[in-house]
Formats: C-alpha cells, structure tokens, sequence
C-alpha cells in the first residue's frame, strides 16, 4: 500500500510550524514519541545506577533499554551496544583503543568518500603509532568508491579499514560487503559509519560485513545520542583508556562517565517510532523495524528520483557524483551563485539545507571546491513530500537568473 504521509508528519510536532525540512542529514526533526519518552524519564525519580532502590533500577532498565532497541535497529546482540554523546566521540575511542596496538609498518585504510569523523580519527591514530595511511580514491565524475581498488590496498600488515555505508555528501553506498570481505581476508577490522545510511533502509550488522558500527540516534528521528556496535567478544578483546573504578564490563567500559539517562529513553523511544511507519507490519520490533525502513526507503527513493530529474532539467544547477545506488542525498550548485548565497535566499523562503562540506572535507578537497564554500545538500527524509520537492525546484527556478546572483 502507498506509503502514508500525512500519518507519518503526523508524528512530528516540529513540521507544524511550516518550514521545508531538506536538512535530515545533519539532524532530522525529532517524534512525537521521543520527545514524551524524554520529558517523562525527566519527570521521574532517576538515580545514578543501581539494583539497591527503584530509581537506580530505572536507570538500569533505560540503559539497557537502549542497548536493545540500537540491537533492533541493527541486528545486533545488546551486549555489543556502546552507546555515547556522538558518532567522533565514538570512534575516537576506538581509535585510540585500536591505535595503541599498532606499529610501523602496519596499515590502515581510509576513504575520500567517508565524513571526517571515520577519516581523521584512524588517521591521527596512525600517525601515533607510525602506521602509513593509505588512501581509497572517489571516481571524481560518479561519485563512486570502487570496491575493486582495495584489493591493492588491503595487504598482510593491514590492521584496519574504515569505509561509509552511505555518503553524507552525495548519497553514495559503496559495496561494503565486498570491502569487507576483502579486508577480512588478511584478518582487518572494518569499521564502518553507518551514520547517513542506517536512517534511510534496514540494516544488518552481520551482512554488511561490519565488524564495528556506529550510527547516531538524531539521524533517525532521536535525541543527540549516538551508538558504536559490534560483537561483545570483540569489545571483550580490547583495553580502552579508562578511570580505575569505572566499570570493566563489556560494553561500560567503553563508555565514559555517567549517561544521559532521560536521552537513552529516548533512543529507545526512536527505535520504537521506526518500527510504526509500516502500520501493518507485524512481529518483533526487529521485524516491525525492517518493514517500517523498507516503506520509508521506497518513498525517499521515489522522492530523489523526482529531484533528480529536476535538477537535471536545470542546466544552471551542477549535481555532485551520479552513483548506482546512493542514499536520498544531492550535493549541487546553482551557477553564478554562491552555495551561501542559495542557502540563504531558500532559508527566506523557508527551505532548510546545508551548506559547505559537512565534514565530508577529503571529497570536496578532491573535487576543488573546499575551498569555495562547498555546495548546497539537499537531504530527504522520510517525512518529505513530493509537494516539497516541487516547492524546492520553482524556488531554484526563482534563483536561476534572477536577482543578488553572486560569482561561485
């Protein structure tokens, strides 16, 4: 059945106030859901952990709450969900955790496609440790990351690869399963951000090849949390930096500090509204979650397709890379204008996109336009319309040629 739209904006009190929402990838609105789930863990006695009285076990009941459904998401085992402030945060430990059992000579191998947050990191962890760095190209016209190329890149002292699901910046889904498999082949750990993929279809832990995989729960209709998952035996095999009395457990010691309590009812409470945009799907919330992503992800489709097409008829926009599978993501350019001079004149008239590299520094250093702001993203979510769609592309049409035209 077609995809119910009202119903699903429905969820979401911040649409009512009449903005245009093509920014999802650096942060979508937040359900209705999520929202009472936090504000209630806020209203009720909560206590710092413990089984002793009833608000220490709450708080033990929200945290491992949001282990289970982050597990949902991804069909994962609970005891693998590191959950923490951010995607970098994240992988910043694992970084400097992996980092420390490197030496010279070995490799780890990074990606011109990927968000900073899965570049710098290893990069920086590398260096410390003074392993050499090697570097998976982006195809400048597709857009693509050809899986082929690692096999030249992957060799016996490579520890470590570390490679997107999805493009933030283009949309871009490489073919992690074959990246991994060749990775795996000498023994490496694939670490994959599954940051800007993981909202827009189901995903599987164990399929994709992930050994390690982090996602942040405000790309998927949550609070500013973000989760990095993976096999509890891996987890158990690794010594983070920790403080002496700080729990050793697998996953806490991973996890720095005391959590937001209220936020982790939250994540859970995201997991839970993803798992009703099927209104007919049946069975586990794991099940529920796979129906309600797959529904979502053939409307966004349908949606980019009808982008697409739009901006190809607009000889003044420039659209950034034209992969065979990619996220609901544009990047593009309006000719004689500044991309922060488009974001701006949309902004006036209500359209919300981004501007600049979204830290997707290495492709845009690549394609020469780091430097000269950037471009404009155009990213769909599941609460987008096709009215919206058409809304953007008269409001582009109203800029092609018309006034406060800028040099690019």
């Amino acid at each position: 059945m077609p995809f119910d739209i009202a119903r699903t904006r429905a969820a979401y009190p911040a649409l009512t106030e009449g903005f245009v929402h093509f920014d999802g990838a650096g942060g979508t609105q937040t359900a209705a859901g999520v929202i009472d789930a936090v504000t209630d863990a806020m209203r009720t006695a909560v206590g710092n952990r413990s089984a002793a009285n009833v608000p220490g076990r709450r708080s033990l009941e929200l945290v491992a709450g949001a282990r289970a459904a982050v597990a949902d998401l991804l069909d994962a085992d609970p005891a693998g969900v590191v959950l923490g402030p951010s995607a970098t945060a994240l992988t910043y430990t694992l970084a400097r955790t992996l980092g420390a059992t490197w030496a010279p000579g070995d490799e780890v191998v990074v990606s011109r496609l990927d968000h900073d947050a899965n570049v710098r990191p290893w990069v920086q962890a590398a260096e410390a440790a003074g392993a050499t760095v090697r570097w998976a190209e982006v195809d400048r016209d597709t857009g693509e990351l050809p899986a082929t190329q690692y096999d030249d890149l992957v060799g016996e002292r490579t520890r470590l690869v570390a490679v997107t699901a999805g493009s933030n910046a283009i949309g871009t889904i490489p073919d992690v399963p074959a990246i991994a498999k060749i990775a795996h082949a000498v023994g490496a750990v694939v670490c994959v951000d599954g940051v800007h993929a993981v909202p827009h279809g189901p995903t599987d832990l164990t399929s994709l090849g992930a050994d390690v995989l982090v996602t942040s729960a405000y790309k998927w209709s949550g609070p500013h949390l973000a989760a990095m998952v993976a096999d509890p035996v891996r987890w158990a095999a690794l010594r983070p930096a920790k403080l002496t009395p700080s729990s050793d457990a697998v996953p806490d010691r991973f996890e720095y500090g005391t959590p937001s309590f209220p936020l982790l009812a939250g994540v859970t409470a995201a997991v839970d509204h993803l798992a009703t945009l099927d209104p007919d799907a049946v069975g586990t919330r794991r099940q529920r979650v796979r129906a309600g992503l797959t529904a979502a992800r053939a409307h966004e489709e349908a949606l980019l397709d009808r982008l697409l097409t739009g901006l190809a008829q607009r000889p003044a926009i420039t659209v950034y890379g034209s992969p065979a599978r990619r996220c609901p993501t544009v990047s593009f350019r309006v000719a004689g204008r500044s991309p922060a001079a488009t974001q701006e004149a949309l902004g006036a008239a209500g359209f919300c996109l981004s501007v600049g590299d979204y830290y997707a520094y290495e492709y845009f250093q690549l394609m020469g336009l780091g430097d000269s702001g950037g471009a404009v993203r155009a990213s769909i979510y599941h609460y987008n319309t096709a009215d919206e769609v058409d809304g953007l592309l008269a409001e582009l049409d109203a800029l092609i040629d018309g006034p406060g035209r800028m040099a690019g």
